[in-house]
């Protein structure tokens, strides 16, 4: 297994319920956090709710300052973003576990993409970092109760640079319960995105918070 201890954590998006629950889950793991977002002010106080020693910064100077960054903000405003971090994030391993999804009354459905999904559009955003997929499927809420020491879920890790997937994998187990599990290239990232509007109808069906885990592995 990779050793991934004393790495520090950046995470775009940091103050929406995704970006604060896996931040509360690394930095109970012992992982230096730092939630970004465009007001400083606003990142720290999403910090301070979530204690373990986070901190909060504007994104430049997260994306500057962490080791490996996870990008967690509404896909609307994901490109314009990472095109202005493009020199912060050289040569760095960037997670991007964004999900481009829209909503009516039928529910959820996955968006088109040009790109072909949110990590390549990442990948294609930032040509000198090291895009990886994963994250897509974790609740947030899980991530974020209290009285869950333990996540049941596989995350699906998906990318074209071995070293930065099994490093991400091995981020992936710090989480109690938690496994990281190769997906594949990161041509394949749309159908990953795409499975979050499949779990988001699963638990609101049956009011839970589901994840998935793979067999035999």
């Amino acid at each position: 297994m990779t050793d991934v201890s004393g790495l520090s954590i950046g995470i775009l998006g940091g103050t929406g319920d995704q970006g604060k629950g896996l931040a509360r889950r690394f930095a109970l793991a012992g992982h230096p956090v730092v939630i970004g977002s465009r007001n400083a002010q606003r990142a720290q106080d999403a910090a301070d709710s979530i204690g373990s020693g986070t901190r909060g910064a504007e994104n430049h100077v997260v994306a500057a300052e962490t080791d490996i960054v996870i990008v967690a903000v509404p896909y609307e405003g994901h490109k314009a973003l990472l095109e202005s971090l493009r020199t912060e994030l050289a040569g760095k391993i960037v997670v991007d576990c964004v999900n481009p999804l829209g909503f009516d009354k039928q529910g959820p459905y996955a968006l088109k993409v040009e790109a072909g999904s949110a990590a390549q559009e990442a990948e294609q955003a930032l040509p000198d970092s090291r895009v990886v997929g994963a994250f897509h499927h974790v609740s947030a809420v899980t991530l974020l109760d209290p009285e869950v020491d333990k996540v049941d879920l596989d995350v699906l890790v998906l990318g074209d640079d071995r070293e930065a997937t099994d490093l991400v994998q091995a981020l992936a187990a710090v989480i109690p319960g938690v496994r990281g599990i190769y997906g594949g290239r990161l041509r394949n990232a749309h159908q990953v995105e795409a499975l979050t509007a499949n779990i988001i109808a699963v638990n609101r069906r049956y009011k839970a918070h589901a994840g998935i885990r793979i067999t035999d592995v």
